[in-house]
């Protein structure tokens, strides 16, 4: 089995989390371009194989070629199943909008992760908890502000169950990944996980007759949102085996508030002074769960 720290050195469970959401910003900000000309399920399809290519890669190079035992196999394939059904919600939910409503319910994600962790026996402080709240809050205010067109949005009520599917899916990938992690190899894992979302995804398309072709020219970037995925999930998933390692899945829960930022500094679009305080409660947040 490989040692975390001999891949990651000198990282914690905290820097992996701020790294999968710096990938998943970036990633995230892609999906606002290519989601204007491919559909949902073609660039999630492509992004999901995208980043199974580069993990047989890791696997190959650094993976653990011994079994996998059966429970770190189930917790994988649950990781993938619950991975698949947050994207899929969480993108039929900022389909239906708005941003102000959903964005706030995606990113509470970090509130049961460490709900998961004080049930597995992790010791969380009320400041530890603050800290969570922080991020959350951050995240939230920069997302409120991020939209205020007039457009009339479908019914809230399935708006917020998807949201909140999103986030109990996205909580347990987490948390089923870095249970998988602490007993195996987190390159197979995250690769079990992948490759089950796979097969979930394309039964899904064709029961539905949904293409998954999503054009020539969408191809190059999706590759590169493949990558991203796949450096971000893997993240997550090896901090399973570092101290706290829920603080990685807190961390990554500003992958949303990176997307704004990112919006700002490549596209123009305008920050007004309430979403860069909300930067900084969030990353104020972070900040005191890396003491």
């Amino acid at each position: 089995m490989v040692d975390t720290t001999t891949i990651f050195p000198y990282m914690s469970a905290l820097a992996l989390g701020l790294l999968a959401a710096l990938c998943w910003g970036i990633h995230d900000l892609s999906v606002r371009y290519i989601s204007q000309s491919v559909s949902v399920v073609a660039s999630l399809m492509f992004v999901l194989l995208f980043g199974a290519i580069l993990q047989i890669g890791m696997v190959a190079a650094w993976g653990d070629i011994n079994p996998m035992s059966g429970n770190a196999m189930a917790y994988a394939i649950a990781a993938g199943f619950f991975y698949l059904l947050a994207g899929l919600s969480m993108y039929e939910a900022f389909h239906r909008g708005p941003v102000r409503l959903v964005a706030p319910l995606v990113a509470s994600y970090p509130v049961l992760s460490v709900t998961v962790a004080i049930w597995r026996g992790s010791t969380v402080s009320a400041w530890h908890w603050l800290a969570v709240i922080a991020i959350g809050l951050g995240v939230s205010i920069v997302a409120a502000r991020s939209d205020k067109t007039e457009t009339t949005y479908p019914a809230r009520g399935p708006t917020i169950v998807l949201s909140l599917l999103a986030a109990t899916g996205f909580a347990a990938a987490f948390a089923l990944g870095q249970y998988a992690a602490e007993i195996s190899d987190e390159y197979t894992v995250s690769l079990i996980g992948r490759l089950t979302a796979i097969l979930v995804l394309a039964a899904i398309a064709f029961a539905s007759r949904k293409s998954i072709w999503p054009g020539t020219k969408a191809l190059p970037l999706l590759c590169l949102m493949g990558l991203l995925d796949a450096v971000a999930i893997l993240s997550v998933v090896a901090a399973g085996r570092l101290p706290n390692a829920q603080y990685a899945s807190v961390a990554a829960s500003v992958f949303g508030l990176l997307t704004v930022v990112l919006a700002w500094a490549i596209l123009k679009e305008r920050m007004s002074p309430s979403q860069w305080l909300g930067c900084v409660v969030a990353f104020a947040g972070i900040g005191y769960l890396a003491l």
